[in-house]
């Protein structure tokens, strides 16, 4: 069953698709103040990123990430160029799109900076939104994402690399209401729905927020949050082992996995086929000439 304002949008985009509504003046000035916003934010400081705190937006994720952006932050993949534009592109989206709940006659509350109290720090963050006494979080996706990952909220949370679920429990802790969901919009076609989390486990996503909290300030070793998998073809092991998805979007893996290669499948029959990060080849693999970086 779809959300009633998602109901509402639907309805209101037909209109105008077929020019029997409009935007009003007061609606289009809110979308700009927020990408003009959003602009200030992104190209305003170019320390900014360079220091490392923890916010609500990052203490869901490994803490073997964070253990590294703290600690060891030179050692990361050097971002691409295209980083900050694909940051902008999020906040385009979440402008745009609150402004279509504006206009879809959809009541909420905006964007406010919350801070969340943990055992060891304060954790600051801005939650995106507040619908029905629940907060919600707006997030752009890849076609890919919003096909596979923003399903239902039990395959959201076991895809969680970024630490959406955690991230959600802190701003509804942190506001004091309950947590709502997630509005995910395909950036390639403008598709949306909303994820709702009513399964979330508010306790257990809040111990997971104090745990990192305590890992990360009291500098404790690094440990890896993840083992490589087998893997296989058609069932069968291959004898090699692979990083998980999680490992394989990190910006640190290499210095994680000091034996990491990057290498065609060793399994696929295609042509082309799809480059694998191992960290170990069965055949005895340990040198690659040209290594490949993705």
């Amino acid at each position: 069953m779809k959300h009633p304002s998602e109901i509402a949008l639907h309805q209101y985009l037909d209109d105008a698709t077929n020019g029997k509504s409009s935007m009003s003046a007061k609606t289009i000035a809110g979308i700009k103040k927020d990408i003009g916003e959003a602009l200030k934010r992104q190209f305003g400081s170019r320390t900014k990123r360079r220091n490392f705190q923890l916010r609500m937006s990052n203490v869901g994720r490994p803490t073997c990430q964070l253990w590294f952006e703290k600690n060891q932050p030179e050692k990361s993949h050097p971002l691409p160029t295209t980083f900050v534009m694909n940051m902008m592109l999020g906040d385009i989206v979440e402008a745009v799109f609150k402004g279509l709940l504006r206009a879809s006659k959809v009541k909420f509350e905006d964007s406010k900076k919350v801070v969340l109290k943990t055992k060891k720090k304060d954790i600051e963050g801005s939650y995106d939104l507040v619908l029905n006494d629940k907060v919600d979080d707006v997030k752009s996706t890849s076609p890919w994402s919003y096909e596979n990952k923003f399903v239902d909220f039990n395959t959201l949370k076991s895809k969680d690399s970024f630490g959406y679920v955690a991230q959600l429990a802190g701003y509804a802790k942190a506001r004091g209401v309950k947590a709502g969901g997630w509005w995910a919009v395909n950036k390639a076609n403008g598709n949306f729905k909303y994820v709702d989390a009513d399964d979330l486990n508010m306790q257990e996503e809040l111990k997971k927020i104090d745990d990192t909290v305590a890992y990360i300030e009291d500098d404790a070793p690094f440990e890896r949050c993840y083992e490589p998998i087998e893997e296989t073809y058609y069932g069968k092991a291959s004898g090699n082992l692979k990083l998980g998805i999680e490992c394989s979007l990190c910006s640190f893996k290499d210095a994680c996995w000091s034996d990491l290669q990057v290498l065609p499948s060793k399994v696929s029959k295609s042509a082309n086929p799809p480059l694998i990060n191992y960290v170990k080849v069965a055949n005895g693999e340990t040198e690659v000439k040209e290594q490949v970086r993705v």
